[in-house]
């Protein structure tokens, strides 16, 4: 069952199109074919859309106007940040206009007795974070596309990225949000409150529901002190389950600390000293799983000891087989580079069907021994290629194609290796997209596997926020 009224028609009258391009000027509403494709083409090639037009609004009144047009007429938006996605959300797929929002990229207020920075939505990830460092503050989300994803499009998705056993999502970052609604209205709860219960929270409404009921046009985000000290260690192990309970004897010892807890499976280290120039290996020996740690402290001495102090402990539990400590700012950048080129070196691997899952903490390890032999005995060849975000159950769980496997009969498969994986990680209490997003991957997944009574209360607030579905038609439901 759907929300959404008929598909609005893909093609616009140029009388209608010579409307919106007024609002945005000429000059800001692209028609060229080869201008628009980086705005059509999503970043893993999988998804290919088309435009009558990509509008870019250099303010919030043109991104009002635009909705408010486009309401009027059922003109179908499809709101898009720095085209970072990875279910296909920001895509237009059958002919929608595209509203890009990287022109508004103004950073309105730094605040560091607050605590607080304020965004437009086309602020990259990169620029807010680069913003809170120069007032000696951290804005704490962590994503290797810091620098083309954006501020809106982070929230929109509820992005999560390597530090959120710590910190928490993108979420939990967020204070208030200005966002243009459906008919054009403008939203404006741009406050820095801790403490403001006057009703309902509507800041939860937009945040990871894709642009679905409403278009963050900027954000209030929480910042932190800014670390004073960093140690980073990459170790070897011989399973998941030691890395489990190396993670809670971290915790136990460094606490929150704890603020990267990255699980890496040994033939992901094989692809990256293959395929990627430069690289080594980071131990002496070859172990089939590592973790890299990251423990960060305002205090500016004893995190060394702290760190030294963990891996004494893991070494006399015999939970870590060795152990190397970056010595400087570049030995730590090069154990993160190992894990950041993972997606990467993934192309050249294989074509692979990839699983953006989470479970409870407890259960990674079963999840991945379940997930190793069911894929491996239903697809004989495949390579499974589990790492991710152990500290808050996120795993990247990737299956390789077969090397007697061309890439299109692979692909063709994506749905049978979803249920596999998807059937093991719904019997273990968990989510099948942990910080994608539900985009059109997943959506036709969603009525199946979500509570019933949860789905009806999205369809309802879809209704009611988007009741002529121009926002992101068929995108989340």
């Amino acid at each position: 069952m759907t929300v959404q009224p008929k598909p609005p028609q893909p093609t616009l009258a140029p009388d209608l199109l010579a409307r919106f391009a007024a609002i945005v000027g000429a000059k800001h509403a692209i028609t060229d074919a080869q201008a628009q494709e980086p705005y059509l083409v999503e970043m893993r090639d999988l998804y290919h859309g088309r435009t009558p037009v990509v509008l870019r609004p250099g303010s919030v009144q043109e991104v009002s106007d635009i909705l408010a047009l486009a309401n009027a007429t059922r003109t179908a938006i499809v709101p898009q940040g720095g085209n970072t996605g990875l279910v296909g959300g920001q895509i237009p797929h059958n002919g929608e206009v595209v509203l890009s929002l990287n022109r508004l990229n103004r950073i309105r207020e730094v605040d560091p007795v607050s605590n607080t920075i304020t965004c437009d939505a086309g602020v990259t990830l990169q620029q807010a974070r680069e913003a809170a460092a120069a007032v000696d503050r951290l804005y704490p989300l962590l994503l290797p596309s810091e620098g083309s994803c954006t501020i809106g499009g982070n929230l929109s998705t509820n992005a999560g990225g390597v530090t959120a056993v710590s910190y928490g999502i993108a979420r939990a970052q967020a204070m208030g949000l200005e966002v243009v609604l459906a008919d054009g209205r403008v939203l404006n709860n741009l406050n820095k409150l801790k403490k403001d219960n006057t009703g309902y929270d509507l800041n939860n409404l937009f945040i990871g529901a894709e642009g679905t009921l409403g278009v963050i046009t900027a954000a209030v985000l929480k910042l932190v002190p800014r670390p004073r000290a960093v140690e980073t260690t990459f170790v070897g192990l011989a399973s998941p389950q030691a890395a489990l309970k190396l993670l809670s004897l971290a915790q136990s010892r460094a606490g929150s600390a704890v603020t990267s807890y990255e699980l890496i499976e040994r033939v992901g280290i094989d692809g990256v000293l293959k395929h990627v120039e430069g690289t080594r290996d980071p131990l002496a020996a070859r172990h089939e799983w590592y973790v890299l740690i990251e423990l960060s402290s305002q205090a500016e001495s004893g995190l060394r000891e702290t760190l030294e102090a963990l891996l004494a402990d893991g070494l006399e539990q015999g939970l870590i087989e060795d152990a190397a400590i970056a010595e400087s700012v570049a030995q730590a950048k090069a154990f993160w580079h190992m894990r950041e080129m993972f997606a990467e070196v993934q192309r050249r691997i294989g074509v692979s069907i990839k699983h953006d899952v989470s479970v409870p903490v407890a259960a990674v390890p079963d999840f991945i021994a379940r997930a190793h032999a069911a894929t491996r005995q239903a697809f004989p060849g495949s390579r499974p290629l589990a790492f991710g975000h152990l500290g808050d159950g996120n795993i990247h769980y990737n299956v390789i194609q077969p090397e007697t496997v061309d890439n299109a009969a692979w692909l063709a498969r994506w749905h049978e290796v979803n249920t596999v994986v998807f059937d093991i990680v719904l019997s273990l209490g968990g989510s099948i997209s942990a910080e994608h997003g539900v985009g059109v991957m997943k959506r036709d997944l969603l009525p199946t596997i979500k509570d019933p009574v949860a789905y009806a209360l999205m369809q309802t607030l879809k209704r009611a926020l988007d009741p002529n579905g121009i926002l992101n038609p068929g995108k989340v439901l």
